[in-house]
């Protein structure tokens, strides 16, 4: 099962100091992958890696301008992108600092993604800035929103039962708006809402719009259905071995007619 959350904050635009130094940052290099199958492989999400690194810089005065991040609702984000200005002061500091986080989550990503790359490229300085305040509160939101599996499946040994993948992260200047977007998956419909009242709640209180769509049911595991124990016998009647019970962490029709024929 699952179901779309989409959260869109609105910002005002600022004059960009004369005294700053634009730059791009970027994240890039990572394998993404579908956001249910491939959630459990440990996989870099390349929305979080940003905003973890401008988390860490805000205390440089470190700005941004804009933010493009991810491109499917239903996949792992690969690359991030963003412009921002900070104090000249502030850039052998800055330099220094990303540096070091991306060393760190190299280091911690090493087995699963080799190819990160965070870079910095010095860009012309953006005319516009967003407000202090919204951008504040985007980090903050970005960084503690919950994201990868959540929950494994008390049914199935090795099975994802819900997860989230913070999937959009993008800034429209025309709109003046910064729209996030996850989907969240799980085959138990009722941890599904916790987990869309727990991110509801968050982007919220960070003053952010919120809305839900596209939510379909989950089908969860029952080892113990009648239909199950047939066909295992079965199969073992006709190839002689005992087949493996498999189910994958992803939508599938079974809960949408399980959802109307629930027995």
């Amino acid at each position: 099962g699952g179901e779309d959350a989409t959260m869109v904050f609105s910002y005002s635009e600022i004059d960009t100091p004369a005294e700053f130094i634009g730059f791009k940052l970027s994240v890039s290099g990572l394998k993404g992958g579908h956001s249910g199958i491939d959630i459990p492989l440990g996989r870099g999400n390349s929305n979080k890696i940003f905003f973890r690194i401008l988390l860490a810089s805000r205390k440089l005065g470190v700005q941004l301008a804009s933010v493009d991040g991810g491109s499917l609702r239903n996949a792992i984000p690969r690359e991030t992108f963003g412009i921002i200005a900070l104090p000249k002061t502030s850039v052998t500091a800055f330099s220094a600092l990303v540096s070091s986080i991306a060393g760190d989550i190299k280091a911690e990503l090493s087995a699963t993604e080799p190819n990160l790359e965070i870079s910095l490229e010095s860009v012309a300085l953006p005319a516009v800035i967003i407000d202090e305040g919204t951008l504040s509160h985007l980090t903050a939101a970005v960084v503690a929103c919950p994201n990868g599996v959540i929950r494994m499946s008390d049914s199935m040994q090795g099975l994802v039962e819900t997860s989230s993948n913070l999937a959009i992260v993008k800034s429209d200047t025309n709109s003046k708006t910064i729209s996030c977007g996850c989907l969240m998956r799980s085959s138990v419909d009722t941890a599904r809402s916790e987990l869309a009242g727990r991110i509801q709640a968050l982007f919220e209180l960070a003053g952010a719009g919120v809305s839900f769509t596209g939510a379909y049911a989950g089908w969860k595991p029952n080892m113990d259905s009648a239909i199950l124990t047939i066909m295992r016998r079965v199969y073992e009647d006709k190839f002689g071995r005992t087949p493996k019970i498999n189910a994958i962490h992803a939508g599938l029709e079974c809960g949408i007619l399980g959802s109307r024929y629930p027995h």
